[in-house]
This record gives structure tokens, C-alpha cells and sequence, in this order.
């Protein structure tokens, strides 16, 4: 069963940047689009970005475009966040997610991922 791991998650500063990574221990990561979900108290889970298994698509949501960049190094077998310009709104518990899918598919949808990380917390506060 393929096993997802995030890391990289802290408290930092508004307008401060983070990196995500999502590996996959002893899995070949390049057979599955990986989608970023974040999950904030009292609020349903929602998508944050995308991106296809040869990562030639990716997806962004309207509230992180520009900011956030994603990208995979299937060499590695790793996904990546990249979030710049952190806003407080961007406090989260953030999941990455695997979908055996070829793209395009409802990469918004969370039942179209079949594996999921335990989630690493991002706080954004002054």
C-alpha cells in the first residue's frame, strides 16, 4: 500500500516561505498525479494545487496562484509545495494526496485520490 510522508510544514511569519515534500518510501511516486489539499479548523478540506504523474499539468487554486508552485523530481520521488508571500489565511494542516489517474481527472475532488499523507501543519502568524 502505497504510503505518503509530508514534511516540511512550521509557524512562520506573514510574507515568509516554506517548501513542502511529499515521498513516497520505497514506491515509484511517477505512476500518480499528487494533489496539495489543506484542511483548516471548522473548514472542509479544500484543494490547493495539482500536478499530472510526468508533471507536464499542473493545477492551481484562484486563492494561490502566483504564490505557490509545484513541482515533482520523480527521480527522487518526491512532490513539492513551494509557498511564497504566506498569508494567514494559509494556516492549515496540509495533505498531499495520489491518485492513479491519467490527467485530466476531477483533481479537486478528494475521493479521486486513493492515498493520503498524515498531513504536516503550516501556521502563519505575527
Amino acid at each position: 500500500q502505497l504510503q505518503l510522508v509530508e514534511s516540511g510544514g512550521g509557524l512562520v511569519q506573514p510574507g515568509s516561505s516554506l517548501r513542502l515534500s511529499c515521498a513516497a518510501p520505497g514506491f515509484t511516486l511517477g505512476y500518480y498525479a499528487i494533489g496539495w489539499f489543506r484542511q483548516a479548523p471548522g473548514k472542509e478540506r479544500e484543494g490547493v494545487s495539482c500536478i499530472s504523474n510526468s508533471g507536464g499539468n499542473t493545477g492551481y487554486a484562484d486563492s494561490v496562484k502566483g504564490r505557490f508552485t509545484i513541482s515533482r523530481d520523480n527521480v527522487k520521488n518526491t512532490v513539492y509545495l513551494q509557498m511564497n508571500e504566506l498569508k494567514p489565511e494559509d494556516t492549515a494542516a496540509y495533505y498531499c494526496a495520489a491518485a492513479p489517474r491519467t490527467w485530466p481527472f476531477r483533481v479537486w475532488v478528494p475521493s479521486s485520490y486513493n492515498y493520503w499523507g498524515q498531513g504536516t501543519q503550516v501556521t502563519v502568524s505575527s
